[in-house]
């Protein structure tokens, strides 16, 4: 009975910390790309889940839906510019629904042919955790150009 009663209280302690640590990070994120859009004096579009788009060349053609196969020419990077990923020339072939979350509902916002700027707080990225090349806790950003769906 007491290891069931330790049990709860280790998980509930581990939840409220886990709450605590991702709330925190949502207001510094939240605290970073606002002053990101006002020192680089930008105008974003908010989604309800905390994703910022610019549209900076409206495409032509139809947007994606979230498990779409695309093709898109991309570049990943920090607030401070430091690039940490970016496609080949001719564009990365890959299906949206593998992808992180910021980045899967930010293509919907982009037609064939259109380009945008996506700016991702980290629980829509790699969360409190990273990835190898993304400390965690980090807002990151990706130029995208939409070259097709497939």
């Amino acid at each position: 009975m007491k290891l069931l009663k330790y049990s709860i209280l280790f998980l509930t302690l581990i939840t409220v910390f886990s709450c605590s640590e991702d709330e925190d990070y949502d207001a510094l994120n939240e605290a970073e790309i606002q002053a990101y859009l006002s020192n680089n004096d930008l105008t974003a579009e908010k989604t309800n889940t905390g994703l910022y788009y610019i549209t900076t060349k409206e495409g032509s053609g139809v947007t994606p839906n979230s498990i779409a196969n695309v093709t898109v020419d991309y570049k990943g990077y920090f607030l401070d510019g430091r690039v940490f990923d970016r496609s080949d020339s001719g564009g990365a072939t890959f299906n949206l629904s593998n992808l992180i979350p910021g980045f899967r509902e930010g293509m919907i916002y982009v037609k064939e042919g259109g380009e945008a700027t996506l700016i991702i707080p980290s629980r829509l990225a790699y969360g409190t955790a990273g990835n190898s090349s993304v400390p965690g806790g980090s807002v990151i950003l990706f130029d995208v150009k939409l070259i097709s769906i497939n």
